[in-house]
């Protein structure tokens, strides 16, 4: 029984282990594309597909995550595009669209979030800056039906009290203290 319990936690731990390993990859892949050269372009590119990219000098903040997770060998465009081909229905209707399109599908705030939601990644919304942890995807309302998103880095704000969050919102793909600058609408923990 002693060897059994000793085993099970053994595994507990490595599996805890593996698990952090991963959130602080994606938080270090976040800090990797920070380039405040980026263009915020909202342009609809025809990209190839699967991992399709728009032109690397230009992105939004959807890009900051599909790329953060391509560094992780994660392809979030196929991810999507596989789950929305398969539940169509569960999906925004907010751009008319018929079907799947998977230059444009994985680039969508509403659709990212429905996404992690579907696949059971979805955190509390607090405003508790302890409950957001390095590799943690957030999102927020800008206002309107203006939606935004970024990755939690492992780089804390200058007063220590937050995590900055690595996004673009127009200034390049850059890591700021923004976590409570916007309504937060959205908290994930995306693991594949």
């Amino acid at each position: 029984m002693k060897k059994t319990l000793l085993l099970f936690t053994f595994i507990l731990a490595h599996q805890l282990n593996y698990a952090q390993d991963f959130f602080q990859q994606v938080s270090a892949c976040a800090m990797e594309i920070i380039d405040d050269t980026i263009v915020y372009d909202p342009t609809y590119f025809s990209i190839q597909y699967p991992n399709g990219d728009i032109p690397e000098e230009k992105g939004v903040c959807t890009d900051v995550v599909i790329r953060t997770y391509r560094k992780m060998g994660i392809d979030l465009q196929k991810e999507v595009h596989e789950d929305m081909k398969q539940h169509f229905s569960a999906y925004p209707k907010i751009w008319g669209l018929k079907k799947t399109d998977t230059n444009i599908d994985h680039r969508r705030v509403p659709n990212l979030m429905t996404f992690f939601k579907r696949h059971n990644a979805e955190k509390p919304i607090t405003t508790n800056p302890k409950n957001y942890q390095p590799g943690d995807i957030v999102c927020w309302n800008l206002g309107g039906a203006i939606t935004h998103i970024g990755v939690v880095a492992h780089k804390k704000s200058d007063d220590n009290q937050r995590y900055l969050i690595v996004h673009n919102i127009g200034g390049g793909q850059v890591a700021e203290d923004v976590l409570f600058a916007y309504t937060i609408i959205g908290h994930y923990r995306y693991k594949k």
